[in-house]
């Protein structure tokens, strides 16, 4: 099935369940948590295929996307060779979640 909303609202609970403090509407926002702030940018599988950089504005980036999306986005990534700490996490409609990549 292909997806063309962008999981933001299963991206929110993942951090909040982590304990994260959320903030920001749509498909991006910030998690924080203590001493670190998360920058989430959500995706649907037609943003994982469009080009794209992470910036590293923030100390970790962290792109959250529907898990039958995450073996295009890593792939994408890994051509970009973005810079600094980032992760992939990819979830489904049940509110399971996995990270699939951190760099």
């Amino acid at each position: 099935m292909v997806r063309t909303v962008p999981p933001n609202e299963e991206a929110r609970s993942v951090f909040e369940r982590l304990g994260y403090a959320v903030s920001g509407d749509g498909p991006e926002f910030v998690a924080e948590r203590k001493w670190r702030s998360v920058r989430v940018r959500t995706l649907c599988a037609e943003d994982a295929t469009r080009p794209g950089t992470l910036d590293g504005e923030y100390g970790l980036e962290c792109l959250v996307t529907w898990t039958d999306c995450v073996d295009e986005l890593d792939q994408r990534l890994n051509e970009q060779a973005p810079e600094g700490e980032w992760a992939i996490i990819g979830v489904d409609d049940d509110g399971e979640y996995e990270v699939h990549r951190a760099a």
